[in-house]
């Protein structure tokens, strides 16, 4: 599981200078971690999660818990950044890349669009010089797709026999769609939602509006600096925390994107701690401890026993399983345990 974000814009709004400080990164974190073959319009990044680093800490620490000084690895949680082709008026159409562009964006579970914000004379701007016009633009080809869609499955289904149930959900949906609403905005009935997300209509998905700023201009929501992501990727991770305390900025703009994205979506993260491997894994608020094994292994899920669970905090404070498990600190939960985020998990399963 690895939280997939498509970034989508008009021309010149900073789209490919982001991208490109995603690219440094994922080099930076593909010489640690082995991947497999990555698309090239996908940025593969780490997930920053400070207690991932604490939990390492005490693992890596010889004769606390790797058997091996040196052996340990680290390995976060890892969020997939889709770089979408550039979005042109009549899209819905097939116009410019319209098809690609819309085909991309049913393979994303976010979408993060790129509002220009910042002034440079030297770059041409496309759309209108408010912002909000922008989005409405964008949004407007988005609700025409899905308005496309929506059509042709009526006039399909008015040419065969179907439930009366399934015409009228596509009939609330359409409606929606022709008042120029998103349709993530909107409370439908059970079975329009499902029909929705079955046809993958994209304008279902959440939506993350991030204003691409210059580092001193104030706007509101979201915002980030391409210009400074890209300089902050050429830095180690220690270098890039010295930066932006002198800037006076706690997060970097991408990893304050990627909290909002988690938070939108019920992203959390569980924790593995042995003694060749401290790893971060997503998995979605809601999820049982069973479900969360599958995160790992389908294996895993299938043959399934219990799981020993325990704290994060408590983890660091006692210095890993030993102590914890002598202080009774470790729980044993079985399948339908809620997994909360934080918890540091040992999952049993049946190996014959």
């Amino acid at each position: 599981m690895a939280l997939s974000i498509g970034i989508v814009g008009l021309p010149n709004v900073g789209k490919s200078t982001l991208f490109n400080s995603l690219l440094k990164r994922q080099q930076a974190l593909c010489a640690n971690y082995p991947f497999a073959t990555i698309e090239p319009n996908v940025g593969v990044v780490a997930v920053p999660d400070a207690r991932l680093d604490k939990l390492f800490e005490i693992t890596s620490t010889p004769g606390v818990g790797a058997h091996t000084p040196g052996v340990c690895i680290k390995t976060p949680a890892v969020c997939k950044f889709v770089d979408i082709a550039g979005l042109a008026p009549n899209a819905h159409k097939g116009e410019g890349l319209g098809n690609k562009f819309l085909s991309h964006i049913r393979e994303v579970e976010v979408i993060l669009h790129l509002v220009r914000a910042f002034k440079d004379e030297n770059i041409i701007r496309a759309g209108s010089v408010d912002p909000e016009k922008d989005i409405e633009l964008i949004n407007t080809e988005l609700i025409l797709k899905d308005i496309e869609t929506v059509q042709k499955m009526l006039g399909t289904r008015s040419k065969r026999v179907e439930t009366v149930a399934e015409t009228n959900a596509l009939k609330e949906i359409l409606e929606h769609l022709n008042s120029g609403i998103l349709l993530y905005n909107v409370k439908l009935t059970e079975g329009a939602l499902e029909l929705c997300q079955n046809i993958s209509l994209l304008t279902l998905k959440p939506q993350v509006v991030v204003f691409n700023t210059d580092e001193n201009i104030p706007t509101p929501g979201v915002c980030i600096s391409a210009k400074l992501e890209n300089e902050l990727s050429s830095l180690s991770e220690e270098d890039q925390k010295e930066y932006l305390k002198q800037l006076g900025i706690e997060k970097s703009g991408l990893d304050k994107v990627i909290a909002k994205c988690y938070e939108l979506l019920g992203y959390k993260n569980f924790f593995t701690a042995g003694p060749k491997e401290v790893r971060a894994w997503q998995f979605i608020g809601g999820m049982t401890a069973q479900e969360c094994a599958g995160v790992i292994h389908t294996d895993f899920e299938k043959n399934f026993i219990a799981a020993d669970v325990v704290d994060w905090k408590d983890f660091v404070e006692e210095k890993g399983w030993k102590n914890c498990k002598d202080k009774g600190l470790v729980r044993l939960e079985g399948r339908g345990y809620l997994m909360r985020d934080g918890d540091v998990v040992l999952f049993r399963v049946n190996t014959r």
